[in-house]
């Protein structure tokens, strides 16, 4: 799947491209606009950085991701 965040991982593509799939269905199936989607998802990182990582942490963390981020956005012009 290389349209999504490049991954480096101990998790299998299969493992990670499954939880993609559960996700996306969860949206899809409450018909959720992207804005909210992107809140959602966004909260849900920021959630998982504050309960699940140590502070001294998160921010280097948070950096790496935001820039993974923006590394796998396409920049062309389709929608």
């Amino acid at each position: 799947m290389s349209q999504f965040m490049p991954q480096s991982s101990r998790y299998s593509d299969e493992k990670v491209e499954g939880l993609l799939s559960d996700l996306v269905s969860v949206l899809e199936k409450n018909h959720t606009p992207v804005d909210l989607s992107l809140m959602v998802l966004g909260n849900m990182v920021t959630n998982l950085l504050n309960t699940s990582v140590a502070p001294a942490q998160r921010k280097m963390i948070a950096e790496s991701f935001a820039n993974a981020l923006i590394s796998s956005v396409k920049e062309d012009k389709s929608h």
